[in-house]
């Protein structure tokens, strides 16, 4: 019997219709962060779940996707499905070139899981440290997952708060495999782009040349909030300036556990041009950047 799931009652549905964007773009686009949630009738969100989503199948991701003007996916594991990663490597196969993935592991895996995952095409695991989202383990509890992945090529996904960073400085800065950061180290964006906090996101890319970052989720991050998210742009452009070819950009599709206004894909678009201002920036960031990191093996 399929199982049947009630969505949390503050849960925010994805916006209805997303404008068109008046940002063209460039060939091979990627939306390098987003996810599926379900159906949960056949993928069933994990026991363990911290929140329950309303269904976001990968139907309407591609349908987002072509309605955006890109080209590519990349489907990260969403918290809600826990190690269960059946939804994501579906959407991942289905696409049909279209996407990669990234996968949620936990220790004792079957090593003929995680090559039948890289076949359908994963290239990538996550490690979530946000409290309010999973339960953090110790430091020691992730360096054998590394070392399962490594020899497949794959990276690491890090999603922490900025107050993290510090915490765990030893272990992101020992692990030998590329890293990649969601959203910016979710800085705290009402105090300078130049003040100590996010200088130390900075400091940790600049002497890791394994680290990228996402400069994703302006929503999540701003307390100005939309149209433009004047708060978050300046950390966005610090990033990209930087170091323009170790940055991607995502949607966050479909924009979990967001709680006080649900964005409009593409006005997300639409702030690219003004994060990345040149054409060289933007095909860096949404295609090179990439593609060198999921498409080229």
């Amino acid at each position: 019997m399929a199982a049947a799931f009630t969505p949390d009652v503050d849960w925010m549905g994805v916006h209805p219709s997303p404008t068109t964007p008046a940002f063209t773009p460039p060939p091979g686009s990627v939306d390098a962060h987003c996810h599926v949630f379900g159906p949960g009738d056949e993928f069933p969100y994990a026991p363990e779940r911290k929140y329950t989503p309303i269904d976001a199948g990968k139907e309407k991701l591609f349908a987002l996707r072509d309605h955006l003007g890109l080209d590519r996916n990349v489907v990260v594991q969403a918290t809600c499905h826990g190690a269960d990663n059946r939804a994501m490597v579906d959407a991942v196969v289905s696409a049909e070139g279209r996407a990669r993935g990234v996968a949620t592991i936990r220790p004792g895996i079957d090593p003929g899981e995680l090559r039948d995952m890289h076949q359908a095409g994963v290239r990538g695991i996550r490690f979530n440290f946000v409290s309010r989202l999973v339960d953090p383990k110790p430091d020691d509890y992730y360096r054998p997952l590394v070392e399962l992945v490594a020899d497949l090529g794959w990276h690491v996904v890090l999603y922490f708060e900025a107050a993290d960073l510090a915490a765990r400085w030893e272990l992101f800065t020992s692990l030998p495999i590329t890293l990649v950061v969601d959203h910016l180290g979710v800085p705290d964006v009402t105090k300078p782009v130049d003040g100590p906090d996010f200088n130390l996101f900075v400091r940790f890319m600049a002497e890791n040349e394994n680290v990228y970052s996402k400069v994703s989720c302006p929503e999540r991050l701003s307390k100005v909030g939309p149209p433009l998210y004047d708060d978050v742009r300046p950390f966005a452009r610090r990033v990209i300036e930087t170091f323009p070819d170790r940055v991607l950009w995502g949607t966050d599709w479909p924009h979990p556990n967001m709680k006080q206004h649900m964005p409009d894909d593409g006005s997300l678009v639409d702030l690219i041009p003004l994060i990345a201002t040149t054409p060289n920036l933007q095909r860096r960031l949404l295609v090179d950047n990439p593609t060198r990191l999921y498409w080229e093996d």
